[in-house]
């Protein structure tokens, strides 16, 4: 008998110890690198989108409903720093130093000391050029306006009252019926440079010592105040910013606040010596820092703060007016008619603040 053939075995090759643990760790370095990568990948893509620094005289509750939206469609950190007072100081102190990417302050004298200063950079945007009239923003983009706070007048709501100049506030038949705050405070010296820009120093005093004359009481208190003394007889009339209005009239119902504003009407003065027959406006604006370390970022906030919902916030949530054109205002804001914004350059305005001041003092306005 034939053996039967047996099939051939494959000869088996023994690797030497150390090549097999050569690829053994080849192998798990490379899974390692393509975890390593993975883990990267995952956190780059996690990771925020950086943060801005902002410096504000604002009360942080007023404006953070913004920042809060801003975040969220950004992704960017806004971190707050509240300064009262102080402003142009700190800045001084930290210098070069400072964290400061964006500077927002109420009142465009304000605004243009920390720019005068030399606190700011310029900004080239066509977004915000878009969005803010010329005379609303520094012809070298080194400043901004956010949102405008229109002086107008608080008018008993059973007074017949089509019209009104600011220069009426000195007619005699007022004698004894109009409310006004300070002199001094930064709304109402703005007021005054501008009555300065438009009909000169001379007849400004002029109208102060009248308006003076009028008083129902002592210049003092803030702007919701004339609307209380309005309510309570002491006066008829008196100038104040229309923002209030709407925190008033949407208080709580039967609240005082809430009374006060209903027992008012809002009229939009204009200057009688001025050709166009603008409203006065102060501004809520901000700049860009000097040695900003966040400097896109800080672009990027503002251009966003001008944007079609930011300005709706500012309208809805603080009553202010929008600066952009086309915005939907508050309902209430919307009830005190269209608004003719006085054409005069703020930095025209700006120019006569010192002046404006003096003159407070000259006839003893809040005496």
């Amino acid at each position: 008998m034939r053996p039967i053939a047996r099939a051939a075995r494959p000869l088996r090759t023994r690797l030497p110890a150390s090549l097999l643990l050569s690829g053994i760790a080849l192998f798990l370095a490379a899974c390692g690198q393509q975890d390593q990568q993975a883990t990267s990948a995952d956190a780059e893509s996690a990771a925020p989108a950086g943060e801005v620094n902002l410096y504000t005289t604002r009360e942080p509750g007023l404006i953070q409903p913004l920042l809060d939206a801003f975040t969220t469609e950004t992704g960017v950190a806004v971190n707050t720093v509240f300064l009262k007072d102080g402003l142009m100081e700190r800045l001084s102190a930290e210098g070069a130093r400072s964290v400061a990417d964006v500077l927002m302050t109420v009142d465009t004298g304000n605004l243009l000391d920390v720019v005068d200063a030399g606190h700011v950079q310029p900004v080239q945007s066509e977004i915000l050029e878009a969005a803010i009239p010329a005379h609303l923003r520094g012809a070298d983009g080194q400043w901004f306006t956010l949102s405008l706070r229109d002086r107008v007048l608080y008018a008993d709501k059973d007074l017949d009252l089509s019209g009104f100049a600011y220069e009426d506030l000195a007619d005699p038949k007022w004698k004894g019926k109009v409310c006004i705050r300070s002199g001094q405070h930064p709304y109402n010296t703005s007021l005054i440079a501008a009555m300065i820009a438009h009909d000169g120093a001379e007849k400004t005093e002029s109208w102060l010592r009248g308006v003076k004359a009028n008083l129902a009481r002592k210049a003092a208190g803030g702007d919701r105040d004339v609307a209380r003394d309005i309510l309570a007889g002491i006066c008829d009339i008196g100038i104040a910013n229309a923002y209030y209005v709407g925190r008033m009239k949407n208080a709580e119902p039967g609240s005082e606040q809430y009374q006060w504003g209903e027992a008012i009407k809002v009229i939009r003065p204009v200057f009688a010596g001025a050709a166009d027959g603008g409203t006065h406006v102060n501004i809520s604006g901000a700049a860009v820092a000097k040695h900003a370390p966040n400097r896109d970022n800080a672009v990027k906030l503002l251009e966003y703060l001008v944007s079609d919902e930011a300005q709706s916030l500012y309208a809805k949530a603080n009553y202010e007016y929008p600066v952009k054109a086309g915005v939907e205002l508050d309902p209430v804001v919307a009830s005190f008619g269209e608004m003719k914004i006085d054409a005069l350059p703020l930095t025209e305005i700006a120019k006569h603040r010192k002046q404006a001041s003096e003159l407070v003092d000259r006839v003893g306005f809040d005496n």
